[in-house]
């Protein structure tokens, strides 16, 4: 069992200490940080966490706020708060919270407190049900996509995709300058994606044609896509995918 992890503080070493901590225990699987409330919450509102060890004092809105902002949600993470401050800890009750430690955190600490939450999880399930990969909110298609880069996740928008590609068993995705390392499968990704624009073009690759610069013939019927990145990259159209390339775009 994976426990599906976010840490959310607005200070970069707090966040670097406890993602080590945390990466003693095995169950736990950290996938996302954020320096504020409100960057946590559209990551909360778009990738499935099941638990979130929240800090209480950070810029614009508070821990204890966000923490009534996702009470409200469907079925929340379960969230654990850490912080410098014990004043806290009653209102922190108040928002269902499974924990509450204090900074600095020791590890066995730490390590109770996960196992609250795994108790919860094999009592009740994990926070958030699965979603479909084509998920909305409000009736509407998602159009962002939640990948890595730094050891934070980022919600990449769709028109910033230039194309979507595997790597040694991993997923890519690159934009104009970037590359961001991404949880989904490719598969899961062309379902997710608007299909009126990205086209699966190679078993490995999905491209945004209305990223595609140049179509050059290559051998055997296939072509290669010079797409518009920085490096105006070379995406191959497998053989198969050729014929249907051509029907899409008129040739």
């Amino acid at each position: 069992m994976k426990i599906r992890t976010l840490i959310v503080d607005d200070e970069y070493p707090a966040r670097q200490e406890l993602r080590y901590l945390l990466g003693e225990i095995p169950e736990i699987e950290v996938v996302g940080e954020a320096a504020t409330a409100s960057e946590a919450l559209a990551l909360i509102r778009a990738v499935d966490y099941a638990l979130l060890f929240l800090d209480i004092e950070m810029p614009g809105l508070s821990g204890l706020e966000l923490a009534k902002e996702i009470n409200a949600l469907p079925r929340p993470p379960y969230v654990v708060f850490v912080t410098a401050y014990d004043e806290y800890a009653l209102k922190a009750f108040e928002v269902n919270a499974v924990d509450y430690l204090l900074k600095p955190i020791e590890p066995k600490r730490l390590q109770k407190a996960v196992e609250k939450v795994k108790k919860l999880i094999q009592e009740n399930g994990f926070a958030k049900e699965e979603r479909e990969v084509t998920f909305s909110r409000e009736g509407s298609r998602l159009d962002r996509i939640p990948a890595e880069k730094g050891g934070k996740t980022v919600l990449v928008g769709e028109q910033d995709i230039i194309y979507a590609y595997t790597e040694q068993d991993y997923v890519y995705i690159k934009t104009f300058q970037d590359k961001y390392f991404t949880r989904f499968t490719l598969k899961e990704l062309e379902a997710r994606l608007n299909p009126t624009v990205f086209f699966r073009c190679h078993r490995c690759f999905i491209v945004n044609l209305q990223k595609v610069r140049e179509i050059v013939p290559f051998f055997n019927g296939t072509y290669t896509l010079v797409v518009d990145d920085k490096e105006k990259s070379e995406v191959p159209v497998s053989r198969a995918q050729a014929k249907k390339l051509r029907k899409i775009l008129g040739l």
